[in-house]
């Protein structure tokens, strides 16, 4: 299945101000074999199976980040992520806290002093298909924010479309 980089869907909960605004903003979609799967189960099929080599760059990326004053996820949220039955707006899925959720949506994300990121799963109808669109939307407050955007740019994209690369080898979308 391709993998089609797109803007920010209409259709996203995302405000538009902000993701217009924003320094970086990505989308990519993908066409849905799995067209029942909740958007929990697409987050968990893309973000829930990082490579080992992954899990311990962004375990080091989070120790730089925390040093810097960023709130970063821990080691224990990357290499074992908690998986329940069901999540409500305000919990962590993954290592991040849910800023909204519904059977279409979910965005999840951090707000920090230098930059505030979401990360949006949208399931969006394609005719009488469906796709998968991971979204994410970074706004940077200060000079800091966007230096580390500067470094981390690169690898957020090619790890995103990674992930989704090998969540659809493997069948779970």
């Amino acid at each position: 299945m391709p993998i089609e980089e797109c803007d920010v869907p209409d259709l996203s909960v995302l405000d538009r101000r902000v993701v217009d605004a924003a320094f970086f903003r990505d989308s990519y979609r993908t066409p849905l074999a799995h067209t029942q799967a909740s958007v929990i189960e697409i987050f968990f099929g893309v973000f829930g199976h990082h490579p080992l080599w992954m899990k311990r760059m962004l375990i080091a990326r989070n120790r730089v980040a925390s040093l810097c004053g960023l709130d970063a996820a821990t080691a224990s949220e990357i290499m074992r992520p908690d998986v329940k039955r069901s999540y409500n707006v305000g919990e962590k899925i993954g290592p991040w806290p849910i800023f909204f959720l519904s059977p279409s949506e979910l965005v999840a994300g951090r707000d920090n002093k230098h930059l505030d990121f979401r990360l949006s799963v949208l399931k969006e109808p394609n005719g009488k298909a469906m796709s998968a669109v991971i979204s994410t939307v970074c706004t940077t407050h200060n000079a800091f924010g966007r230096l580390y955007l500067f470094f981390i740019i690169p690898f957020h994209k090619w790890g995103v479309r990674h992930l989704i690369s090998r969540a659809i080898a493997a069948g779970r979308l």
